[in-house]
């Protein structure tokens, strides 16, 4: 595709103008808004972002259906180009619109997240005179395949900086072959101001919830949660577990939500919009993945000031300061997440403390401030 783009698709190369002061252009790729993780961050970064210092505009491979078109912001330039099949007629197309976008807003740095817009987005920048190509990648890869494996060697010359969110993820992209100095880690935020004012968790009452916020896909181990909860719920009766999230995996733990027989102990929620309402009624907050990059539902319950067990994967233990401020327990181990619940349950003072520490620290070092004014400071030095 590159050859035959390239004398259609280049820019001329704007005449050399000095812009000490002028803010620095940045172009979004994804291909559709969602309130999952990563578009979350990324939907914070485009409004918190100091428009004195970062200009930004949005490229949507996709973003036709209505959800995505309701998370648009408002103050952001952007455009869909409904293209659901990369390698398809309608890519040359949607190529010669995001040239045409680009020759309006001129970027000088276009930012890609997941695999589609990294494929597309960052040979077509190089072959449109974009300054610099920035590709995210906040997971570990546990999911690559041979064949992503060979595009992600195909598009690693078009692209000048990979951004991760965790030391693991710089780890896991040298052992790929991406070059640790092109790798710059960039920590995630939470918004703080969202979880004001929670009362820290009593796990003293009658009725003790436990929560978690995951997508229903099997890297977050809700299965296995559940089959800790039917032995957790038979030895600490005061327990009731709930799933904020929705997904591909549904029917599945449907199916073994009827099987295990757990009735309103545990509840699948499905898609709550309002996550620091959810987690105002929770005492406990649990994340069992197998994987994570650095958890935006982790730093969710540590600004709510959660008592929180999490499995020992990614940055949660550096997220949870080695478990000053939270409960660490093997991956895929059913059993010392039970016994996890039930050590809060003996601990009620313990309880509280990990939520009091979890909150100071979301405040201090994982705010939304924080992680724009880093975002801003990584755009400036990679221009300059």
């Amino acid at each position: 595709m590159s050859a035959l783009l390239a004398p259609r698709l280049a820019l001329r190369a704007p005449a050399p103008v000095a812009r000490s002061a002028a803010p620095v252009r940045v172009c979004f790729m994804i291909d559709r808004l969602s309130r999952a993780g990563t578009e979350t961050q990324l939907l914070a970064l485009v409004r918190d972002l100091d428009r004195t210092k970062v200009e930004p505009t949005l490229v949507l491979l996709d973003g036709e259906d209505d959800l995505s078109r309701a998370l648009e912001p408002a103050d952001c330039p952007v455009v869909r180009l409904g293209l659901r099949k990369l390698f398809s007629v309608r890519a040359l197309g949607a190529a010669r619109r995001v040239r045409a976008f680009w020759k309006e807003h001129r970027p000088d740095v276009v930012q890609a997240y997941f695999l589609d817009a990294a494929y597309f987005g960052a040979p077509l920048a190089k072959l449109c005179g974009v300054k610099k190509v920035v590709r995210v990648r906040n997971n570990l890869g546990y999911w690559l395949t041979a064949k992503h494996r060979a595009l992600g060697r195909f598009v690693r010359p078009f692209v000048d900086r990979v951004l991760t969110n965790t030391a693991a993820g710089r780890d896991a992209l040298a052992r790929e072959g991406t070059p640790v100095n092109r790798v710059t880690v960039l920590e995630n935020g939470v918004d703080t101001a969202r979880f004001k004012r929670f009362v820290l968790p009593d796990v003293s009452k009658k009725v003790v919830r436990v929560g978690c916020v995951a997508n229903l896909r099997p890297v977050k181990n809700v299965d296995g949660l559940m089959r800790a909860a039917q032995v957790a719920c038979e030895r600490f009766p005061q327990l009731r577990f709930e799933v904020a999230g929705d997904g591909e995996q549904r029917a599945e733990l449907e199916r073994l939500h009827a099987e295990l027989n757990l009735g309103d102990r545990f509840v699948l929620r499905g898609s709550v919009p309002d996550v620091p309402n959810f987690l105002r009624g929770v005492d406990v907050a649990v994340l069992p993945s197998h994987s994570e990059g650095m958890s935006n539902a982790l730093l969710e319950y540590m600004a709510a000031g959660r008592a929180v067990v999490a499995t020992d994967v990614g940055a949660n233990a550096q997220l949870l300061d080695n478990g000053r401020c939270g409960l660490l327990v093997p991956a895929n181990d059913a059993r010392a997440l039970c016994d996890a619940f039930g050590e809060l349950l003996a601990n009620p003072l313990r309880a509280a403390g990990f939520g009091s520490a979890a909150r100071r620290r979301a405040e201090a070092e994982y705010s939304r401030a924080a992680m724009t004014a880093r975002f801003a400071d990584f755009y400036r030095d990679l221009i300059a």
